[in-house]
């Protein structure tokens, strides 16, 4: 059984992970398409590297919570489960738009390889992907406190 303590830990730990990438979408990708794309490939070229890391350790930390909230839903026969399988397929499907998308995008950051007018569409590209990600990791939150809830209300009954 998981203590309200775990559930809530597991929970916030997620919601750090959307929040950044709220963060991300909100803050970064408009200062970014306001810099010359001089100025955006120095900064990528500083910060770039920090950020893949940062982002890198929270996703799978984030993902992996309702992947193996999954398997302890089956071995427990929780009621929960399904919605922990949810979880965890949209889970899958944020981190498939890293390599579907963001990686090779990103690598262009990188080359440096985008004049000013592709520049400023390619990041407009990125802010749309990257919202439509949000949206995915939002479902993955819901169902991901729908199975912990579902979990709970069956701890009340025993």
């Amino acid at each position: 059984m998981l203590t309200q303590k775990v559930r809530y830990t597991l929970v916030a730990i997620f919601s750090i992970f959307v929040g950044s990438q709220i963060t991300e979408g909100a803050l970064f990708v408009p200062y970014w398409k306001s810099l010359s794309p001089e100025a955006f490939y120095q900064y990528y070229k500083e910060f770039g590297p920090g950020i893949g890391q940062f982002y890198t350790v929270l996703t799978i930390v984030a993902a992996a919570i309702p992947i193996v909230l999954s398997i302890y839903h089956f071995r427990t026969h929780s009621s929960g489960k399904w919605y922990a399988v949810i979880s965890a397929v949209l889970s899958i499907v944020f981190i498939l738009f890293f390599y579907i998308y963001f990686k090779g995008t990103n690598e262009l950051f990188y080359q440096s390889a985008l004049g000013e007018q592709e520049l400023n569409e390619v990041l407009s590209t990125w802010s749309r992907v990257h919202w439509s990600r949000v949206v995915v990791e939002v479902l993955a939150m819901i169902f991901l406190v729908l199975s912990l809830t579902q979990d709970e209300d069956e701890t009340k009954i025993d």
